[in-house]
């Protein structure tokens, strides 16, 4: 890959040796991507990503926050003003994608340099692996629930079998979510939403603002999980317009219904997070729809297989991007099989926000008021030089939000919230009802990496 310039290609390119709609995404990574997703698509596919099993049930994290029952206006407003925030950042990303052509972890050889972009790259494998397992698990648990039991093994090798046959052909995948899926899905959350209202709505008990903006962090985490992932999709998009209205309002508008109905199934269920399937299937015809949810559950598993081999392309180019979603496929199955603890997925979701906020910041500022004026333009080859100084406002950053907001890791891990506990002792800091984590640790990289626009624009 070479150098570009921040601005979209005029006319779409496809994979040398497709035509048409048969176009494919590349086998190696130094290789135009086939500009064939238009609005449509691209809408269907993040609304698709939206709406997940995984939502309903995060409700929970929003619902409740340290202890004390968020208002139903307080838990709703929190669940808008999250998913629009992270919603923005999705979009940008997106758009960043389109013009540049290239894999979202293949872009940040423009913003650090190829070598030292193998480190957000090497990140973003982890949390995509570990994204990959928990879906699969989910689906198992949701099949579970659908079936009255059964074999979990089975669920397993069956969700992870599907997921991989997807990654072989991805546009392909998409194609097929527009036309099909994502009708399905919205047909059973209509119908979730009108029985789940019929039944009546109880309020939480003692329900306050109190939590507000933890509330808010936590939906940003989910939504921002997908930001590092957006470019694999959105280079294939036939302009920017497209990518950034299509990410934009299909995933505000799902996540959103999806998290409503959550909250309404949680609250029916006084609470309890592991009850809400069981409020699904315990609705007439329910089992109907629930089925349909369980099996689009497995986009999400293809995201963050397909993005995990988007991801290794950068550190290896030239391997076949087949051969890649096969291998990492038979691999996030093999986990699922053996990986049942999840207790520390609200910590997960603090950790991702923590890396990636500030990280979609620095790019976004750099990108756009940086590199048009930097010698070289983005430079997306493998001998991009190492620019140092762009670690500088990520790493502040991440620690404006651990001061914030500290990951609360458990087990042999808990050493880590001490940590940040004593940090903000030290700085005589105490995070305030007003603090949120994720708009502070995007806003305060955001202007150092601004304010280091002209020492940036020079290239190292």
């Amino acid at each position: 890959m070479t150098s570009v310039s921040p601005s979209p290609s005029p006319t779409p390119v496809l994979e040398q040796g497709t035509t048409g709609l048969r176009a494919e995404a590349p086998l190696i990574l130094d290789t135009e991507p086939p500009r064939t997703l238009g609005f449509r698509d691209q809408a269907a596919f993040w609304t698709n990503l939206g709406v997940s099993l995984i939502g309903f049930q995060s409700a929970a994290t929003v619902l409740v926050v340290n202890g004390k029952n968020l208002s139903i206006p307080a838990a709703l407003t929190a669940v808008v003003v999250g998913t629009v925030i992270g919603s923005v950042m999705l979009g940008v990303a997106a758009v960043i994608g389109t013009r540049a052509g290239a894999p979202a972890m293949a872009i940040l050889r423009g913003l650090f340099g190829t070598r030292l972009s193998y480190l957000p790259t090497v990140l973003n494998i982890v949390q995509c692996l570990g994204w990959g397992v928990f879906e699969l698990t989910v689906i198992a648990m949701g099949a579970n629930a659908l079936f009255d039991g059964g074999p979990h093994w089975l669920y397993v090798l069956a969700a992870g079998a599907l997921t991989t046959a997807m990654t072989i052909r991805p546009l392909g995948s998409i194609a097929v979510l527009r036309k099909y899926v994502a009708v399905a899905v919205g047909i059973a959350m209509l119908f979730f939403t009108v029985e789940l209202l019929r039944r009546g709505v109880p309020a939480p008990k003692d329900g306050s603002w109190s939590g507000f903006l933890p509330a808010v962090d936590a939906v940003i985490a989910v939504s921002i999980s997908f930001v590092p992932l957006a470019a694999d999709y959105t280079r294939h998009a036939k302009s920017t317009r497209s990518s950034f209205w299509g990410a934009f309002s299909g995933y505000t508008v799902s996540q959103v219904w999806c998290y409503v109905v959550g909250l309404m199934a949680l609250l029916q269920v006084g609470g309890d997070a592991d009850k809400i399937f069981t409020t699904f299937m315990g609705i007439t015809a329910g089992w109907v729809f629930f089925a349909v949810l369980v099996l689009r559950e497995a986009d999400q598993s293809f995201a963050n297989v397909y993005s995990t081999a988007m991801s290794v392309q950068n550190l290896f180019p030239r391997i076949d991007r087949r051969i890649l979603t096969v291998a990492l496929g038979a691999l996030v199955t093999g986990l699922a099989l053996l990986v049942t603890d999840f207790s520390g997925y609200e910590a997960f979701l603090g950790l991702i926000g923590a890396v990636f906020v500030p990280l979609s910041a620095v790019l976004a500022v750099d990108f756009f008021f940086g590199a048009g004026k930097r010698e070289g333009g983005w430079d997306l080859s493998e001998s991009a030089p190492t620019r140092w100084l762009t670690l500088l406002p990520w790493a502040v950053g991440f620690v404006v939000y651990q001061l914030i907001y500290p990951a609360e890791l458990t087990g042999w891990a808990s050493w880590w919230p001490t940590f940040w506990t004593h940090a903000q002792n030290a700085l005589h800091f105490q995070p305030q009802v007003w603090t949120s984590a994720s708009l502070f640790s995007f806003v305060v990289p955001a202007l150092l990496t601004w304010a280091l626009t002209p020492l940036l624009r020079k290239g190292r």
